[in-house]
């Protein structure tokens, strides 16, 4: 489990679900991470952990969640089953602690001990701290969907983030 002398992370758990929608709210609210507008309920967050690849959490101390990454299923077709499109949020009072990097890295040990040989995301272009930290983790930018969707009213681009996990590449 990666720390930061200060916080740890670890493998997500159903008990973490309240946590885990209060933080994907806050970044539904702050509408710069995604194209969705709608809160996310506990029961919402709660069917990720039947069917998410991999999800991990950051704990602070005393045991309180204060990030996330999760990666779902790409696509149904059996040839993208070892991709995963992965989110990460942060707390918002905990942002620019390197809470999504310590995230982002113990995502990708899941991913590789899941199997998975490729992570990939789609950021907006606007969301200059999550391209930072991508960039950090050893994301690479490979293009842009121009107007991939509107986010209250207004056409939305965005920069489409991969990385591969070469363990996993026979």
């Amino acid at each position: 489990m990666p720390t930061n002398q200060t916080m740890m992370t670890r493998p997500g758990r159903s008990e973490d679900a309240p946590a885990i929608a209060e933080i994907y709210n806050q970044g539904i609210a702050d509408r710069i991470a995604t194209f969705e507008t709608e809160p996310r309920s506990v029961g919402d967050i709660e069917a990720w952990f039947g069917s998410a690849l991999a999800l991990v959490v950051v704990i602070a101390p005393g045991g309180t969640v204060v990030g996330y990454a999760v990666a779902h299923p790409y696509a149904d077709r059996c040839c993208y089953r070892g991709i995963g499109e992965f989110s990460v949020y942060v707390r918002r009072d905990e942002r620019g602690r390197r809470v999504g990097e310590l995230a982002m890295n113990a995502l990708i040990d899941a991913a590789r001990e899941a199997g998975l040989w490729k992570l990939l995301s789609r950021v907006f272009p606007q969301n200059r701290a999550s391209l930072a930290l991508m960039a950090r983790t050893g994301f690479r930018e490979i293009g842009v969907h121009e107007k991939h969707g509107k986010l209250d009213g207004t056409w939305m681009d965005t920069v489409i983030v991969e990385r591969l996990i070469p363990e996993n590449i026979n």
